[in-house]
This record gives structure tokens, sequence and C-alpha cells, in this order.
């Protein structure tokens, strides 16, 4: 996996490079702020990202909000700030993880495989959702009658979702 990491703190972005590369990670481009990792994310076309939420020129949920505009990847925070309207924002924004600084590397590499799944569930949906849906053949018209000997003629159909949609049509016999 291909990982893009945006963090204006040196020695964190330094950290996280040596994490990720350990654990079989690929870092292919490092930002100092968010406008270079949009330009970074544009260029290089990461399979993840990692964000701080605080940086220069581009805040860290702005960038994510414009990645995942231009290209949907699953994005995790990583930030010293866990007010839950931040965490709201990034998660608006399109992120998939959010992490507190300090962190541990133990907490890392499960937030980022946890975001890349839900990430691939999301576009396996959005798969699915664009296929055409089968053909499920024509209506069935029957007749139910009851005991006394009233009819209800029906016209049962398969709808694309599996459920079954029964229409009452007028008795012909009125």
């Amino acid at each position: 996996m291909r990982i893009l990491i945006a963090e204006d703190e040196t020695i964190i972005r330094f950290d996280l490079s040596g994490i990720l590369e350990k654990a079989g990670f690929e870092v292919c481009g490092e930002a100092r702020n968010g406008r270079e990792a949009i330009d970074l994310a544009r260029e290089l076309e990461p399979d993840l990202a990692i964000m701080d939420v605080k940086m220069p020129e581009i805040d860290g949920i702005e960038a994510a909000r414009r990645i995942c505009a231009e290209r949907p990847i699953p994005i995790v925070m990583l930030t010293a700030y866990s007010q839950r309207r931040l965490v709201a924002e990034a998660i608006d924004a399109g992120a998939y993880g959010y992490l507190v600084k300090p962190f541990r590397p133990q907490d890392l590499l499960p937030a980022i495989e946890t975001a890349a799944a839900r990430h691939e569930e999301l576009l396996r949906t959005r798969r699915e959702l664009g296929r055409k849906p089968p053909d499920l053949g024509p209506p069935l018209d029957v007749v139910v009658t009851g005991s006394s000997g009233r009819r209800w003629p029906l016209r049962i159909r398969r709808a694309s979702d599996g459920s079954l949609q029964v229409i009452a049509l007028p008795d012909e016999r009125n």
C-alpha cells in the first residue's frame, strides 16, 4: 500500500515514515502543509493518506475534503486535537480514521487497515449500486379466493432489491 503523509512537524513525519516502512508500507510522499498534500495526492495517487488536522496554508480537514472530491481515498487523521467538533468535521471531509497524538505504533497500523477496509467496502457498494438489476421476468397475475367466495385479483412482481410487490387489480366480474 502506498501512503502519503501530511504532517507539518518534521520529527513526527520522520517517525511516521519509519513506522510505516517497517510495517511494509511504501511512503510515496511527504507533505508539510495541506496545499502540498493536495498537490502530492493528485500527482502520486496514493492508496491512503495520513494527515494532521492543524497545518499551515490549508488545514488537514480542508485538504482531505479536496483530495476526496478529486479522487476518494481512505484518510486517517492524526492530530493532537480530540474535540467532537473536529472529529465530526474530519468525518464529513472523508476521514475514515482519527488518531490522537501522541500515538503508539500499535494504534496506527490497525487504524490504517480499518480505513482501507472501510474504503474498499464503500467502493464495492458503489459498484453494486451501479450495476443493472437482473432481469426479474414478467409479473405473475393470481386470483385469491376467500372462504366466502370473494375474489381478489393480484399482480405479484419481484423488485430489484429482492422484495415482492403485490398490487391489487380490479375484479373484472364487477
